[in-house]
């Protein structure tokens, strides 16, 4: 296919091809994987400023999305890969063969560094969801930033880049610039730019950003970064939120307010215990969505509210394909044994299925298929049956179907259970959306020097 880019993409890849250290941050939809191509294909074969590149990306995405963006465009028609997926034969197969870009899943990303045996050499580094590298206590995290001195060029990219708050932001940026721009330490970024917050007398919980914070670390990173949002640059179909609400009985009522007051619920095969404030999190969520794990990690079911209103949003989409987004494995059992046709998308081939318009019932967990996943031509409707709390999971999930491409108008159901943790999910998710709001807000890209 010819590739004809709208005035931002050649933005954006020009951006990369002039900082040796870009964020990308692209709002859903907006072809990231194309424009960092056509980046590192100019860089390859027309000023030959690189010749080996890794692409660090999610597991699905790096095995379907990467392989098949560099096979659908023809200006792409150059460039090898290696998919670098599997058993550690198959990876170190992967690593032998001779391509200007190998791609490999982010939980390899400590393996290639620390144990693979085979130099890390490349002088190009792409992340795909920079923000699942947030988290400086990890073990990907600590294994790139050994490595980062002996990239030439690196590239971030992500739709959600504080998905949390601005704290992400210090080993996001930090692997792009190497702790120039926002330090070099965790500790002095934190007491430079937030007070603590909640707190039992020595012991800090949670931070909060001082005044004027957000501003200074925007400003501080600018140069570096870009943003963009779907909205601005495509002709984006309509997208409709639809909250669903259901009602417990008496008695399932009483059984929620008993666990969330003493912590604990008995059961005849087993008690439902929560033994801590997460855990407690936990287990209402469960609740909230008809069963629970017990203390022996046996599904005790709760009731079928959800259920019920599901089979209504079904059978009103009247044979239209509906995907489900589900967050515990017990969700998944009792929705699958409600609908026996449902198909969870797990495999290329269920995607493909899924794409081709034949599956009218599909499964996806957001933690798997969140990212990089371009599942709009198969369906425009997606019900969450149990919410979560990430809000980067939930944009990139709505993210599958609401993106360039879709046809037909995209409704978006949640499924919620009245004066439950639902309710209280849905206001942190809006909560966490205008920090990021803000920050994306902050790096907007100007294109011909007027602010888009």
């Amino acid at each position: 296919m010819k590739y004809k880019p709208h005035d931002y993409q050649s933005f954006a890849t020009n951006f990369i091809l002039e900082h040796l250290a870009a964020g990308i941050f692209l709002n859903m939809g907006l072809g990231k994987s194309v424009i960092t191509l056509t980046a590192i294909n100019d860089l390859l074969f027309d000023s030959f400023e690189i010749q080996k590149v890794l692409v660090i990306a999610p597991l699905r995405v790096a095995r379907d999305t990467w392989p098949a963006e560099i096979a659908k465009w023809d200006h792409l028609n150059l460039l090898r890969y290696s998919t670098v997926i599997g058993s550690e034969k198959q990876r170190r197969d992967a690593l032998k063969q001779k391509a200007d870009i190998y791609i490999i899943n982010r939980e390899n990303v400590k393996w290639l560094i620390a144990d693979s045996g085979v130099p890390f050499d490349y002088d190009m580094l792409v992340i795909d969801e920079l923000s699942s590298f947030k988290s400086y206590g990890s073990q990907r995290f600590k294994a790139l930033r050994k490595v980062r001195p002996y990239v030439k060029r690196i590239v971030g990219l992500t739709g959600t880049p504080s998905p949390n708050g601005l704290m992400d932001l210090w080993a996001e940026i930090g692997i792009l610039d190497m702790g120039h721009r926002l330090g070099r330490f965790i500790g002095r970024f934190r007491d430079t730019y937030f007070l603590p917050d909640k707190r039992n007398q020595t012991t800090i919980f949670s931070y909060k950003p001082r005044e004027d914070s957000e501003k200074a670390i925007y400003e501080k990173i600018s140069d570096i970064c870009i943003s963009m949002k779907s909205v601005d640059y495509l002709e984006m179909p309509q997208c409709i939120f639809n909250n669903v609400t259901v009602n417990m009985s008496e008695t399932e009522r009483s059984q929620y307010e008993r666990l969330k007051n003493d912590l604990i619920l008995p059961f005849a095969d087993g008690d439902v215990d929560a033994k801590s404030a997460v855990g407690l999190t936990n287990k209402l969520l469960q609740m909230a969505n008809g069963a629970v794990y017990n203390e022996n990690g046996d599904v005790q079911h709760i009731h079928n509210q959800k259920l019920d209103a599901l089979e209504d949003l079904i059978e009103a989409a009247n044979g239209k394909p509906v995907m489900i987004a589900y967050w515990f494995r017990h969700d998944m059992q009792r929705i699958m044994e409600r609908f026996p046709k449902a198909v969870r998308l797990n495999t290329s081939s269920d995607i493909e299925n899924w794409n081709n318009g034949e599956i009218p019932v599909a499964l996806i967990h957001p933690a798997s298929a969140g990212h990089g996943l371009n599942l709009q031509t198969g369906g425009s409707t997606l019900i969450w049956f149990g919410l979560t709390w990430s809000l980067e999971l939930y944009q990139q999930t709505n993210a599958r179907l609401w993106r360039q491409g879709q046809k037909e108008t995209v409704v978006i159901h949640h499924i919620i259970a009245k004066d439950t943790i639902d309710e209280d999910i849905l206001k942190a998710l809006n909560k966490k959306e205008t920090t990021q709001a803000a920050l994306i807000e902050a790096v907007k890209a100007r294109i011909g020097g007027i602010s888009r």
